[in-house]
């Protein structure tokens, strides 16, 4: 996904048609990602003045920690962006704008903003589909256990196990 500006020039009046799938498991380096198999890239890049608009969509799954037990959680992403990329250092737009890129060098390339966008993507916290598969975290331990909120309500705190009939016996007394 690296076009150089010659090669840009050459398709300025045809424009850019985006249908790869594109390797980004050097991800799995720099973030929480434990896999990440190749994202399907599918858009369209228009030409302007002095710039490109890219008008994409990235689609995949992630695999991160469980963030209850740390097994292997599934997260799929679909993600749709326009990023526009100046040609010329005199081109229309403030490169500090968000998805307003300037293109260094003599080489446009999409990887490192589709990496971007893989990355704000990730979720602060994922759960796993069966927390109580082997593999992961212990659910319990000694004087302790996970609690999902539906046990919580059913649960009585055995601190106050004596009190919950405190209340029948003034009702009968009185």
């Amino acid at each position: 996904m690296k076009w150089y500006m010659n090669q840009l020039n050459q398709i300025r009046n045809k424009g850019i048609v985006i249908d790869e799938f594109v390797d980004v498991s050097n991800l799995v380096e720099i973030s929480d990602i434990r896999r990440i198999p190749p994202v399907h890239v599918k858009g369209h890049g228009d030409f302007g003045a002095n710039k490109v608009t890219f008008t994409l969509t990235i689609q995949g799954t992630m695999i991160l920690p469980c963030s209850r037990t740390l097994k292997d959680a599934s997260h799929s992403f679909n993600i749709e962006t326009i990023e526009t990329y100046l040609l010329s250092e005199n081109g229309y737009g403030n490169p500090d704008e968000e998805n307003l890129h300037q293109v260094e060098g003599e080489v446009l390339d999409l990887l490192p903003m589709i990496k971007e966008n893989i990355l704000l993507e990730i979720p602060i916290q994922i759960f796993c589909d069966d927390p109580t598969e082997k593999g992961g975290a212990p659910q319990s331990g000694k004087g302790w256990e996970v609690l999902s909120e539906d046990d919580k309500k059913d649960k009585i705190d055995p601190r106050f196990e004596a009190l919950k009939d405190l209340f029948n016996d003034n009702k009968n007394n009185g």
